[in-house]
């Protein structure tokens, strides 16, 4: 079949044409080259000889001809880069022409001695500024953060009522269904893991201090936070996602509003006056989820309350209190954040609210670690 698709004719400037330095082959490409019924390169350059030194591509003979030809004659170009014989293809079709010198536009990566570890000291020095940026960046944010929040104190923010209202609608009353069904089974959940071990010392009715404490101090904030910030971080990083991608922030730029006020420091504002409420409600579901199995340990639901009472005081309630502010904050700012950077194209939403989860569960465990380590130094 190779025969009937192309075939070699040498020729030389001088009188021996096979022992010149100036060899040329003229390779005459005929009849159909069409997917599935042409040959390799390897089979196209396998008989042309080693004092060759220039190849002159012939298309008189070529009929209907498909990109599985450009493909061979591809590989037959590397093949005399490689050897360094000059390919001269100035007689096939244009449209041949313009394929071969777009696929050989970019030489063939030659990788160097020390690629491999330039390459790995590249990457980790592209890593750690990369790390350094994205520190850079939250900073500059929450430094941007802080100052609208002055201009909203001072009252001279461009931050609208109606905006703050309808984000602790969006964030607080429409949260209670998930916010009740997870508080409750982390209720029950601890119930079971102290009724294993109190069980056996017959000191079941501990089970309340042990889900009361568990509930306010550490469960009830940190559940609620991760709750909103897959639900809340991430739908404000697709809002203002979206919002970049359409330009309207380049929009409010340009009228002079700033978007830290009139974007970012409602949703902000909305999450601190929520979270709070949010976690002392996820606290009493909690405890109520685990009176559910304690009634079932043969412990009364007075004794359970007389018992949580007793348990519980003040500062407990406010520890998880301050919790639940700063991790609001920390879902604002990891969810704004990434909806302000957020590229041009709808990938780049998607990425944004990716982000936003990512950075906000980060932020609120090593944000509750810090506290934790803070009030047992405290002895809170």
């Amino acid at each position: 079949m190779n025969a009937l698709l192309f075939r070699i004719e040498q020729s030389d400037t001088g009188n021996q044409p096979t022992s010149g330095t100036s060899l040329k082959v003229q390779l005459h490409l005929c009849g159909e080259w069409q997917l599935g019924h042409t040959p390799d390169g390897e089979s196209l350059y396998a008989d042309i000889p080693a004092e060759c030194k220039s190849i002159t591509l012939i298309t008189d003979e070529l009929k209907h001809w498909d990109s599985s030809l450009a493909v061979v004659l591809l590989q037959l170009a590397r093949w005399c880069e490689q050897k360094q014989i000059t390919l001269d293809a100035s007689n096939t079709p244009e449209t041949l022409q313009q394929l071969l010198n777009l696929a050989t536009a970019i030489p063939v990566y030659q990788p160097g001695p020390n690629t491999d570890k330039m390459s790995w000291l590249a990457q980790r020095q592209k890593t750690i500024t990369a790390l350094g940026d994205s520190f850079a960046r939250t900073l500059t944010f929450i430094g941007d953060v802080s100052l609208a929040f002055i201009h909203w104190v001072q009252g001279n923010a461009k931050t609208r009522r109606q905006d703050i209202f309808f984000f602790i609608d969006q964030v607080g009353p429409r949260a209670l269904a998930i916010v009740t069904l997870i508080a409750l089974l982390v209720g029950m959940i601890l119930a079971y893991l102290g009724s294993v071990q109190l069980r056996q010392l017959g000191a079941q009715v501990y089970v309340a201090d042990l889900v009361a404490i568990g509930m306010v101090r550490e469960m009830g904030a940190l559940m609620t936070a991760v709750i909103m910030a897959g639900r809340t971080g991430a739908a404000y990083a697709a809002q203002l996602g979206t919002m970049q991608v359409n330009e309207e922030i380049d929009a409010l730029k340009t009228m002079g509003i700033s978007a830290m006020e009139f974007l970012v420091l409602p949703r902000l504002l909305a999450l601190v006056f929520i979270m709070p409420l949010l976690c002392i409600y996820a606290d009493v579901i909690g405890i109520f989820g685990g009176a559910l199995v304690a009634v079932s340990m043969d412990v009364s639901f007075s004794q359970y309350i007389l018992q949580t009472q007793g348990a519980v005081d003040l500062m407990d309630i406010m520890s998880g209190l301050i919790k639940s502010v700063f991790f609001g904050i920390l879902i604002a700012i990891a969810g704004c954040q990434a909806g302000i950077e957020c590229g041009r194209n709808s990938d780049a939403v998607g990425m944004a609210a990716t982000n936003a989860v990512v950075r906000a569960i980060v932020y609120l465990v090593v944000a509750d670690a810090a506290f934790n380590i803070l009030y047992d130094k405290l002895g809170i």
